[in-house]
């Protein structure tokens, strides 16, 4: 039996929301066509964000050991890392 996606496809909203982000500053559209975009984004701003917590969720159950999390914060400028 197929599954139904019920994730949010991330990387589409994301890339809707560049659009929409280039729709409004080319200042071409009207202000209701830039309030009705700027709803648009506010949406896909929150699916990406919901999108992006469930990842995080995933991650650390994933990272999980002996019912204990064993998460390391991530730091890109960390002292042992050659430079």
């Amino acid at each position: 039996m197929a599954r139904k996606k019920t994730t949010i496809d991330f990387e589409q909203s994301l890339t809707d929301l560049q659009a929409l982000v280039e729709r409004l500053e080319s200042g071409e559209l009207s202000l209701e066509e830039s309030l009705t975009a700027f709803e648009q984004g506010v949406a896909l701003t929150r699916d990406c964000q919901q999108a992006l917590t469930q990842a995080e969720q995933k991650v650390q159950q994933l990272v999980e050991r002996n019912g204990q999390a064993d998460t390391v914060p991530f730091d890109a400028e960390r002292d042992d890392q050659p430079e």
